[in-house]
């Protein structure tokens, strides 16, 4: 498949990592910048193209001409937008998708029509972002939470801890603990390494442990896991930009929220935004300011600014003035894991959270939902089986019969309104929702065959 990423920066460098990675993809990247474009292919099997992303000669040079898909990821909204509006009208490249990171152009649904702004697919990293923290939020104790099926099932992570009421114990005897519950442990961490777990594997303190449920028996799921936390009152964001604003914004009707900003210009602006929430203005990194705000009463502190070094030092010196829980957003992928090691309890990247939005519309079969785990090397994905027996490689058969890759697992399928948790005699029937978990997506085109019909169903 042909892709052609427009933007060069952390965003769009995520995409063409993880895009690149796939045979099947060529993927050319534009950018302004030669320097970046260079270290990027130095580092990727990729083509570059140096100038700006919305002119048509750029375009034309970059292959817009012949690709499949064109993802525009500038930062900025009116040169992807125009990107995507001479992608269309000039070349007609079937899939356009692009970075919208103003609400305004986010919320006028009528502009994007193939007669007005040709964009297929909108993204807003901002917004995927505040919903992560959100469900964090709501769900103490979890590392993720992911939605499939319309948010009627949920992929939760977790680190067991001694609290947990099935730790130390083998995962067969979850049945006897929840009996009125359906879910399924679909995978474990255990010093970093993947395990697909079996009705004899014993949950240890520390796995990370992913479980699949539905949304109204996460903590119940949870208990077995670690010590259910109370729920958050008290946020305090650090940074008064597009994200904390948002997240500002989705709780302050449920929740205390403060928000700390530096530039008095700006927190005047975001208080005329929000509601209920307080704006301080101030930096979130001075110890007498966070004191003054009893920062040891905080259940969640999130450091949100636009500069990762500003969010790992707010959250460790919050951690250690008494916050509950600290939650920093961080840029670098290559910082996540090392600041996760430390006293931060949650290290949010966006590249992590954004990328599965482009993964789902560039996947072969009906795929409807991706989501990336474990820095890129798994990968949670939701198909829509097609087909019948003769033209599918995966209706009509029971889980136990499917060739799935080694490292793969279907653990729930959603039929109509039901929710079923996959066990290997459970039979795949046409159009069901078929949600896996891979531990190695480095077999995703393997996966992604047998999602394809046979030539007899076309």
């Amino acid at each position: 498949m042909k892709i052609l990423i427009l933007g060069a920066g952390q965003v769009g460098s995520s995409a063409a990592y993880h895009l690149s990675r796939e045979e099947a993809n060529e993927v050319t990247v534009v950018d302004m910048r030669p320097d970046v474009l260079r270290e990027l292919q130095d580092r990727l099997d990729i083509r570059t193209v140096v100038g700006h992303a919305a002119y048509p000669d750029v375009l034309e040079r970059a292959g817009a001409g012949d690709a499949e898909i064109v993802v525009a990821l500038t930062d900025t909204d009116e040169t992807n937008m125009i990107a995507c509006q001479i992608a269309y009208t000039k070349f007609r490249t079937p899939t356009k998708i692009a970075r919208v990171r103003s609400a305004e152009y986010m919320n006028a649904n009528e502009l994007f029509t193939q007669d007005a702004i040709p964009i297929d697919v909108r993204i807003s990293p901002e917004q995927l972002v505040c919903s992560h923290i959100e469900q964090l939020i709501l769900y103490p104790g979890t590392s993720q939470v992911l939605d499939f099926a319309d948010g009627r099932v949920r992929l939760v992570g977790a680190k067991a801890d001694r609290g947990g009421l099935l730790v130390g114990q083998r995962i067969a005897t979850l049945k006897d603990h929840i009996p009125n519950t359906e879910g399924r442990i679909a995978a474990i961490y255990r010093d970093g390494k993947a395990m697909l777990p079996k009705g004899d594997t014993v949950i240890q303190e520390g796995d990370e442990v992913f479980f699949i449920t539905d949304r109204k028996d996460i903590r119940v799921f949870m208990s077995e896991m670690r010590g259910l936390e109370d729920p958050v009152r008290r946020v305090v964001i650090a940074g008064g930009g597009n994200i904390g604003v948002r997240l500002a914004l989705a709780l302050e009707q449920t929740n205390q929220v403060k928000i700390i900003e530096r530039d008095p210009v700006r927190a005047r602006q975001i208080s005329e935004q929000l509601n209920k929430a307080i704006v301080l203005v101030g930096d979130a990194a001075d110890e007498e300011l966070l004191l003054e705000e009893n920062i040891d009463n905080v259940d969640v502190f999130c450091g949100l600014t636009n500069s990762e070094e500003a969010n790992i030092l707010s959250c460790m010196l919050a951690k250690r003035l008494g916050a509950h829980k600290v939650m920093a957003l961080i840029n670098r992928t290559s910082y996540v894991d090392l600041v996760e090691s430390g006293s931060i309890d949650i290290a949010i990247s966006p590249q992590q959270i954004t990328i599965g939005s482009l993964l789902a519309h560039v996947r072969r079969g009906d795929v409807v939902k991706v989501h990336s785990l474990r820095r890129g090397a798994a990968e949670a994905m939701e198909a829509i089986a097609h087909g019948d027996a003769d033209s599918s490689k995966v209706v009509g058969r029971k889980i136990e019969d499917i060739d799935l890759p080694k490292g793969t697992a279907i653990v729930a399928i959603v039929r109509g309104d039901q929710v079923i948790i996959a066990h290997h005699d459970t039979v795949v029937e046409t159009d069901d929702h078929v949600i896996l978990f891979m531990t190695d997506r480095r077999k995703i085109e393997r996966l992604e065959s047998l999602f394809q019909v046979g030539v007899a169903f076309i």
